[in-house]
């Protein structure tokens, strides 16, 4: 009897992409993460050397916007992208594929030594800030989670388990959004803020235009 051919399975244009889009949403969705959390803290721990008043709203608005989109595209196509590694588990072994990996636990290990050093070095300026400790610790929950996830997805440890994963990266991103509310306010609010704002930058005009005159004319 003849052996049956065994079956191999080729890099396709769909891998390649798929895990560049991958990583790439990854990316950004761990910046904008962060971004959001930094607005938090920014407007929760306000800087008392930045003196007057500074709007953040901006620094939460933006990340914001782009976790509502770039954070779904993750999750759905890391779900295809499991199921066919699933499917398929030599394409785990692309070169590729450990390319992008291997890149990311270097991205994440040096922002964790990075982070670490800025802790340190700010602990002996003395600018130990409530919103710099917390921000430290943002990094680095952040990164070592993804070092973490990925380091054992390259050991194929059976304690990883992405549905956990996913819903606890959910849960965070979620929460971040929803915490928007409670600190910016809602879309209404904001906009009720622009008009004060306006009114206020008016004002300030017309007591320029005023002073002008009154100078000019006496």
């Amino acid at each position: 009897m003849l052996a049956k051919p065994t079956k191999t399975t080729k890099s396709a244009p769909r891998d390649f992409f798929m895990n560049l889009l991958v990583f790439g949403v990854l990316y950004a969705s761990a910046v904008s993460f962060l971004t959001l959390v930094f607005g938090y803290l920014n407007t929760l721990f306000p800087d008392k050397l930045e003196g007057g008043y500074v709007n953040y709203a901006g620094e939460i608005i933006t990340p914001s916007s782009v976790l509502i989109i770039i954070f779904p595209v993750f999750i759905l196509t890391s779900w295809l992208l499991g199921k066919d590694l699933a499917q398929n588990p030599e394409k785990r072994e692309w070169r590729f594929r450990k390319w992008l990996v291997y890149f990311t636990l270097f991205i994440t290990a040096v922002t964790i030594i990075v982070d670490l050093i800025a802790l340190v070095s700010n602990f002996y300026k003395g600018e130990l800030t409530s919103q710099f400790i917390f921000k430290v610790l943002a990094v680095l929950l952040v990164a070592l989670g993804v070092f973490w996830y990925y380091f054992l997805d390259l050991r194929k440890s059976p304690v990883l388990k992405p549905k956990l994963w996913t819903w606890i990266a959910s849960a965070l991103v979620l929460a971040a959004l929803v915490g928007g509310f409670f600190i910016v306010g809602t879309p209404a609010q904001q906009r009720a803020k622009r008009f004060d704002e306006r009114r206020v930058s008016d004002l300030q005009s017309i007591q320029s235009q005023l002073l002008s005159y009154w100078i000019q004319k006496e």
